[in-house]
């Protein structure tokens, strides 16, 4: 009997990075898979994992993933990887050339925004990103502030209609 292993379905999170939607305008994102050594790929499913200082640079028609801080497995011998080696993407070419054409832009850069299990295997959503201005992120800070107020008084103003 050959595959009795249960397939795993669905979108497991293992580490966003939600800073970035805070320094950037996200202009486009992508799907990529990762080429992950068999040590690495246990530790992303014990959930550890670190976006906050990952980018992307494309090198040669390939794009290679820096900065992403995946623990050694604990149980890992010699065989353990380097907890910050950059690690290669797999985009489709079409994509890559996308990209490489959109990131020469200035101020166009490309970030990681999430790590996750689809369907079993790894993958990373990158995304296009323009760097925000300072008075930029403190706008956002201010219309995240004012949604937050407004929807607090309808939610008291609902109370006291019920009461």
């Amino acid at each position: 009997m050959v595959g009795t292993m249960a397939k795993e379905k669905g979108r497991k999170l293992i580490a966003q990075n939600k800073k970035a939607r805070h320094d950037y305008h996200i202009l486009d994102t992508y799907e990529a898979g990762l080429v992950l050594m068999g040590t690495e790929v246990k530790s992303l499913r014990q959930g550890r994992a670190s976006l906050v200082d990952g980018f992307v640079q494309l090198d040669g028609h390939e794009a290679w993933l820096h900065n992403v801080h995946v623990p050694e497995y604990s149980q890992g011998t010699w065989t353990n990887h380097s907890a910050r080696r950059k690690r290669k993407l797999l985009l489709h070419r079409v994509e890559i050339e996308k990209l490489e054409s959109k990131s020469q832009e200035t101020g166009h850069t490309i970030v990681p925004l999430a790590l996750y299990f689809k369907d079993g295997r790894a993958k990373v959503e990158i995304a296009l990103a323009k760097g925000k201005k300072e008075y930029d992120k403190r706008q956002t800070l201010r219309e995240q502030q004012d949604r937050r107020e407004a929807d607090r008084a309808m939610a008291s103003a609902r109370r006291r209609q019920r009461g």
